[in-house]
Order: C-alpha cells, then sequence, then structure tokens
C-alpha cells in the first residue's frame, strides 16, 4: 500500500448449486489463496454462495438460512487474514429477498450491498425471486447474521481508515450495465475502487462489450475497477458462464484471464493517489457527497505493495507496433493540420526550417513537407538550410542534404563559421575556450540566419525542439529556443524516435536508408568541435542525461505530479536492472533541477501544436513561476 499501490484480485470459484457447505469450502480456498497473495482486497462472484441459478430454490428457507450460516463461516475466517472479501449471497430483509454482495474483514462483516438493477428480461428472471436495492425500508437498516449486526444499503462506502484513498464501492452484475449505475454515485461520494460480483453468462459478442463496459466505467470515473464473474461449474441448464474476470484502472485494462481458461484468478494493483490526482485535475469530475451515503472504516495495516502490473518505460510510446503505427499516423496528422492553420493564417510564402541532420528536424521536416501536400502547393516552398560550423559532422551534413533532395524541398548551405567567429571577435570571446558563450552563439547566428531568411521570402521558422528538451531546457534562450510555430513541442524524445522510424519503415529505400542512419546517430546538437577522427564530439546524453529516464520522469511528475521518490520506485521497476539505482537517483536529480529552472524558456515559448497527453505551453498544461524553488523535491531525494 506504499505510494498508494493497493492489490486486487477476482477469482471465480468451482460452486455446486444449492450447495452452500462446498461453495464455502471453495470461498475459503479463494480467501487463503489472496492471503498468501496479501491482497488488499478480493473480489468472489455474485451469489457465490449458493450458485446463481438456484431458480425458486431461493424460495427455500433450508437454502436461505444455511446461506447465512455460511457468511458467519466465512467471516469468521477471516478474523486473522489480511484482504477484504467480498462474496455474494442472498439475504432475507423485511420478508424480500435481496441478492447482496458482502463485505467481510477480520472476522466481520462489515456491510451487505443489495442489487438495485435486477434483471428480468430474455434468460433473467431475477425479479420472481428477488427485490431491489431501493425496495428497502427507507431510513437506516440492519441484518443480524451471527452476532454481527450488519448495514443493508447500496449506499455504503468502505474506507480504509489506515490509507484515505482507499474507498470500496459496490455494484453487482446486472447494475454496470443499466443506464444509471450506482458506481457512478459511489465514485462521486468518494469511492476509488468499484467492486463488482457478478455472474454474467456469455454468448457470442458479450466478451467483447463487458470489456468495453467496464474498461469505459473505469475512465468515465477515474477508478479501479474490479469485476468478479461465476464460473462454468454453475448449472448449464439454460446458459454457461466463462470465468471472465476483469481488472481495470481508469480507462485501462490491466488484468484479464481468457474465458473458459484454466486461470480463474486474477491480481494486479491499483495506483488510488494517482486516482485520486487525477480526479483533482480533471475539474469536471463531479466530486460531490450524494444523500444517504454511508461510510463503514476498517482497520488494515499499511505494507508494502510489491507491484505485478506491467510499468512501461517508455510511457508515452504505445506497447506494440500496431498502435506505434497508429499513433505515429494520428500524431503526424495532427502536426501537420496544426501547421497547415498557421501558414494559411499567416499568408507565408515559404516554410523555413533548420535542418541538422538530426532525429528532431528531421521529424520537423517530414512534417512541414505533408503539410505543404495538403495545401496542394509545391515542396519547394519548403526552405531547409543547414549551417555547419565547428561541430558539424560530415555524417549530419550529407544525411541533411540528402533528406531535402528526397524530400524535393528547397535546400539551402549557410555556413556560419566566419559569422560565428567575428561575433566572438565583437565580444572577446577566446575561441579556444567551448564554454556555454563557445556554444550558444552559434545557435543564436542560427536562429537569427533562418529568421532573417523567413522575412526575406515572406515565411515563417518551424520550431523543431521537443518536448524532452523543453523539460530539461535543453536549448538555447533565444536561439533554437525560438520559432514562429513548434510542431515537435509536446513529442517526447522517446516518441520521436519511433515516428521517423515509423516514417522509415515506409518510405521508399532511399529515404528509408537516410532515416534509419539519421536514427542511428547519436543525439547532440554539435555546437562542440568535431573529434580526431569527424566524429560527433558533443552527444546530449552523456551531458544530461538517457532520454528514455527523462521522459519516464517527466511522464509521471508532468501528468500525474508524483513524488519524486515514487517516480524513482516506478523507474527502478521499469527499468529492471538496465540502470543501477545510482544512476537512476543521479539522473533524476539532474530532471528536477533542471526542470525547475529552465522555466523561464518555456514561459515564453513560442506557439506550438498539442498532440499528446502532457506538454509544457504556458498557454495549455503547465503553468509553474519561474522562479519556485525545487528545494521540497531535492530534499525527497536526498533522503532516499
Amino acid at each position: 500500500m506504499k505510494d498508494g499501490f493497493i492489490k486486487c484480485g477476482a477469482a471465480s470459484i468451482d460452486v455446486t448449486v444449492a450447495d452452500t457447505k462446498y461453495n464455502t469450502e471453495q470461498i475459503k480456498r479463494a480467501i487463503d489463496k489472496a492471503e498468501n497473495d496479501r491482497l488488499n482486497l478480493l473480489v468472489l462472484p455474485e451469489l457465490c454462495v449458493t450458485g446463481y441459478p438456484c431458480g425458486d430454490l431461493f424460495f427455500s428457507e433450508t437454502l436461505l438460512g444455511s446461506a447465512k450460516q455460511s457468511l458467519s463461516e466465512i467471516a469468521e475466517y477471516t478474523a486473522d487474514k489480511y484482504p477484504v472479501v467480498i462474496v455474494g449471497a442472498p439475504i432475507m430483509y423485511d420478508s424480500k429477498l435481496y441478492n447482496c454482495a458482502a463485505v467481510i474483514h477480520s472476522g466481520q462483516i462489515l456491510g451487505l450491498v443489495p442489487k438495485v438493477n435486477i434483471p428480468n428480461y430474455s434468460e433473467f428472471y431475477e425479479k420472481r425471486q428477488f427485490s431491489s436495492a431501493f425496495d428497502l425500508p427507507i431510513g437506516y437498516n440492519d441484518v443480524t447474521i451471527g452476532e454481527d449486526i450488519v448495514p443493508i444499503s447500496e449506499k455504503l462506502i468502505f474506507k480504509n481508515s489506515n490509507m484515505e484513498n482507499f474507498r470500496i464501492g459496490v455494484e453487482i452484475c446486472e447494475d454496470i450495465w443499466a443506464s444509471n449505475p450506482p458506481s457512478t454515485a459511489l465514485c462521486e461520494s468518494g469511492a476509488t475502487v468499484i467492486a463488482n460480483p457478478s455472474a454474467s453468462n456469455e454468448v457470442i459478442g458479450k466478451q467483447a462489450y463487458r470489456r468495453l463496459l467496464i474498461n469505459s466505467a473505469s475512465g468515465r470515473l477515474i477508478c479501479g475497477y474490479v469485476y468478479s464473474n461465476a464460473s462454468y461449474t454453475e448449472s448449464t441448464q439454460d446458459v454457461v458462464f466463462s470465468k471472465h474476470n476483469i481488472i481495470a484502472e481508469n480507462g485501462t485494462i490491466i488484468a484479464e484471464n481468457v474465458p473458459f481458461g484454466e486461470n480463474d484468478y486474477i491480481v494486479s494493483e491499483f495506483d488510488v493517489n494517482r486516482l485520486v490526482g487525477e480526479r483533482h485535475r480533471i475539474t469536471s469530475f463531479n466530486a460531490c457527497r450524494h444523500k444517504d451515503y454511508t461510510d463503514i472504516y476498517f482497520d488494515q495495516p499499511l505494507k508494502d505493495t510489491v507491484l505485478t502490473r506491467k510499468i512501461d518505460k517508455n510511457p508515452f510510446v504505445p506497447p506494440n507496433d500496431a498502435l506505434v503505427s497508429e499513433r505515429a499516423q494520428a500524431i503526424l496528422k495532427m502536426q501537420s493540420y496544426g501547421l497547415k492553420k498557421r501558414i494559411e493564417h499567416s499568408r507565408a510564402n515559404t516554410a523555413v526550417i533548420g535542418i541538422s541532420g538530426g532525429l528532431d528536424s528531421s521529424l520537423a521536416l517530414l512534417v512541414t513537407v505533408r503539410t505543404m501536400d495538403l495545401l496542394k502547393r509545391s515542396r519547394k516552398d519548403i526552405l531547409a538550410v543547414t549551417m555547419p560550423c565547428f561541430g558539424t559532422t560530415k555524417r549530419t551534413k550529407s544525411n541533411a542534404q540528402k533528406l531535402c533532395e528526397l524530400l524535393g524541398v528547397s535546400f539551402k548551405e549557410v555556413d556560419i563559421t566566419d559569422a560565428v567567429k567575428q561575433h566572438f571577435k565583437d565580444i572577446g570571446q577566446d575561441t579556444s575556450v567551448p564554454d556555454v558563450t563557445f556554444e550558444n552563439s552559434q545557435a543564436r547566428e542560427r536562429t537569427q540566419v533562418l529568421m532573417d531568411i523567413a522575412n526575406k521570402t515572406n515565411g515563417i521558422v518551424i520550431g523543431t525542439g521537443d518536448l524532452s528538451e523543453s523539460a530539461l531546457g535543453w536549448a538555447t534562450y533565444n536561439g533554437d529556443h525560438m520559432s514562429m510555430y513548434g510542431v515537435n513541442s509536446s513529442v517526447p524524445k522517446t516518441l520521436v524516435r519511433y515516428i521517423v522510424r515509423y516514417e522509415a519503415e515506409n518510405s521508399g529505400k532511399e529515404l528509408s536508408e537516410v532515416l534509419f542512419d539519421i536514427l542511428d546517430t547519436p543525439v547532440s546538437p554539435e555546437l562542440l568541435p568535431v573529434g580526431k577522427n569527424g566524429e560527433i564530439a558533443q552527444k546530449t546524453e552523456d551531458f544530461v542525461g538517457p532520454y528514455e529516464l527523462h521522459d519516464f520522469f517527466l511522464y509521471y511528475m508532468l501528468r500525474f505530479g508524483f513524488p519524486p521518490s515514487k517516480i524513482f520506485r516506478l523507474a527502478k521497476y521499469a527499468f529492471n536492472n538496465e540502470y543501477s539505482d545510482e544512476v537512476i537517483l543521479k539522473w533524476l536529480k539532474v530532471f528536477v533541477r533542471r526542470f525547475f529552472t529552465q522555466q523561464f524558456k518555456r514561459s515564453c515559448m513560442p506557439d506550438s501544436v498539442k498532440v499528446g497527453s502532457a506538454t509544457l505551453s504556458p498557454r495549455g498544461d503547465w503553468r509553474m513561476p519561474s522562479d519556485a524553488s525545487y528545494r521540497l523535491w531535492m530534499d525527497e531525494l536526498e533522503n532516499l
């Protein structure tokens, strides 16, 4: 439960219809497994104490009395157990029978949540035996089970007294299929995890719809959702069940088993702190306390949660090639349509772009080419300018020229060496001292050349810098930091690489070869003199650290506001010994320091198109004082 992680499980159990003694033993076995795995929450299927399809046996006092005794026995069995356990059972109250979920912890039945929406169509005829939660008498109601006096209501929220953000709400099977599911009001009233004990039979097409329903509910309600379904060991007189269990978090399915498969038990972890943070950020989430909702507290001690869910080391990048291609196409389209509007609005005759033979400028050029094609204008209206100086290598210069030739854009070389030397002379800079002035003078000279060419040709300068560089402030203020429209500004470096790779894989042979060579070229601003053998001497990741680490840090700090200690922990899981703890911590400190100290560059960044879930535009997702202190963040890192 450290850092807000809650380990939850959904299990189907083998049942014998109407044999509560057998079913109770199966429930105990599931509880033992959950105890062994140190689950915070275990959800078992609807009416699993009796079996779901008992039909008119639910009118039998024998069955109902035995079910009640089983609940007492199950509760007693959890006396020394860690998990909260939710089981389905029929409960009589005030001459009516209710299809309930019993929430049990540490030897006690905390509450009974009755089903609200009772299906009575097609293969379902529950109204023959069961009443809706809406039929409960108005006011507080309780049921005596063994020695426990247990509240019964659909308006119960179960809260861990040791962890504020772990709050469980319950709805049952059909409830999620209804037009106004109970989970909506439960989440608006504070529940962060919804448990659904279910008996959803299989018919053609239902599996996909069930996945969609649960996944979208978790996204719409910004919650964790645990769905436990009945087993194919239930009666098959008219229907069959499949053990299809699902765990979803905020619009993503994080665990699922195969229907009719052997596995009847799935486990994953919810980050309830992240869910609460999302609700905080998304102001349209309706956080309101609905009338008559009751909090019931349980005391589950805090323990470290071993994570089993996958933590992607490239969170900005889709997990498989098909999704990468889809994402790349979508981003290129957004970038090019954003630039199209800007060129049309400014009535620009040309699009001027500095081309270096590196990843960012190559992507910006590819986007600009698409834009001109959309405008049905000649690609010659793109003026690609290479500006060699002290650090330019033959490899990058050659790739820049080849790329422009193959794309059919106008290409111009402006050697800025003499201009920079004159500038050094003017300001008294020693040409043998490769300091920050040595570097930035070149960057600003390049920007001046681009701006003046744009003026001369009635054009606009296309910015090439990406999101990762903006986060780190890895740009020269009023140098490559500046443009008239930025097309890469919300694309992180790790994703830039995948988009360029997508273009390489879908291009002709010659263009593909050039793009793949650009992909293999070390990231560099090429502002320091080349090495003895003409190789790149200045490799960005040697100075600021690996971009895959910085993009990971950026994602969790910017998107979710995680503290450094939690980001550090997640990075260790994600990179799984690719980097030592010391290396991760070193670059995390660099990231935090640079992120805060370089805000002044972001405060006046040019217009740019947002294409992803995060951007650092001062007019969009990120507003921060340029003189904010990073002391609290660094103190936390120093104390790790």
